[in-house]
């Protein structure tokens, strides 16, 4: 099953409100946000957030120390003390990551815990969900193949890079808006593997590249030579920019929109991103009205539309339907268009 980030959080979501304890396997890429998605759920619930790399632990890590117990008549037993990272108490998410790049031998012990929720002494509380995560053999990651009985036992879930999902999480989180403007620009470039070289674009190294950017460094060590030149090329574009403050204010009149479409995206994007409130994304929409066609202006509702959501700016949002018709018919074509997607 096929996903984007914003549906595996919706079916993770779902999982979790019907108390469904079924232990679910994603698949995807390096990078794409498998994780981030988990603990996003875990979150939004109130749950606790144990993540587990596999790939990095040894059998005995994961089952524990043998330690021998006197019975005080010259006998004893050997009682597995479990590690102190496993939960005992409580609700929440045991994420075990990178499952399919941990050894058989490792990946037998995680069977354990996955089909009977013990191993060793050590047994999973009610409260708890098992999910598990791992790259695809396609994405040349070092995996091991997954034995039949172990992959019998999940659901089976797939993330894919998807450029709507990941704009509005980019927003949530503010993002630098010369990223999110470059991406809506080259959406193509969110995610590029390329095994060959170190560093590559995907939505894990565009955050890193957001932060390194609004430090004032380099984005290039996060996503590569390639998606790193073109980047410092189209945040260049910004200096052929209005003053987009200006604009914000209502008092863009004498302004212009570039013509030049690369400056346009920028200029757009970077509008929608701006605006805190329903004046100002007003203003930028009246403005765009008067100095570019329908595909701008539905760029901008749409990036706005996101990014008001994400932040739970839904007052705004119907604030702004009330005022203009047409600003009114293209925020309920973009809400249809979600929904539908």
């Amino acid at each position: 099953m096929s996903l984007t980030a914003a549906e595996l959080q919706t079916y993770l979501h779902a999982l979790v409100r019907g108390d469904l304890k079924l232990a679910t396997m994603i698949w995807g890429p390096p990078g794409v946000g498998k994780s981030s998605v988990v603990a996003q759920v875990a979150a939004a619930h109130g749950l606790d957030f144990v993540d587990v790399r596999l790939s990095q632990l040894a059998p005995t890590d994961l089952r524990g120390l043998p330690v021998p117990e006197s019975d005080g008549q010259g006998g004893g037993v050997s009682r597995w003390y479990p590690p102190e990272f496993l939960p005992r108490s409580g609700r929440g998410i045991l994420f075990l990551d990178e499952v399919n790049m941990a050894p058989p031998t490792m990946q037998g012990m995680a069977q354990q815990l996955i089909l009977d929720r013990r191993v060793g002494s050590y047994e999973l509380p009610d409260g708890w969900f098992v999910w598990a995560a791992g790259n695809r053999k396609e994405d040349r990651a070092s995996v091991f193949d997954m034995p039949a009985p172990l992959a019998n036992r999940f659901l089976h879930l797939t993330v894919r890079p998807d450029f709507d999902s990941w704009r509005a999480y980019a927003l949530g989180r503010n993002l630098h808006e010369h990223v999110i403007a470059f991406l809506t620009f080259r959406p193509e470039l969110l995610h590029r593997l390329d095994p060959q070289q170190p560093a590559w674009p995907s939505p894990r190294a565009w955050e890193m590249a957001s932060r390194l950017h609004r430090a004032g460094l380099d984005a290039t060590p996060a996503i590569g030579e390639a998606a790193g030149a073109e980047f410092s090329a189209f945040v260049r574009l910004y200096e052929q920019l209005p003053d987009l403050g200006i604009v914000l204010e209502g008092r863009g009149a004498g302004l212009r929109l570039p013509d030049e479409p690369s400056v346009r995206y920028a200029a757009v994007v970077g509008l929608a991103a701006r605006a805190s409130t329903a004046d100002e994304a007003y203003h930028a929409f009246t403005w765009l009205a008067d100095s570019a066609g329908p595909e701008w202006l539905q760029l901008y509702v749409a990036t706005l539309v996101s990014k008001f959501q994400a932040i739970g700016q839904l007052a705004d949002l119907a604030e702004l339907v009330g005022r203009d018709e047409r600003l009114a018919t293209l925020v309920q074509t973009t809400l249809s268009l979600t929904e539908s997607a």
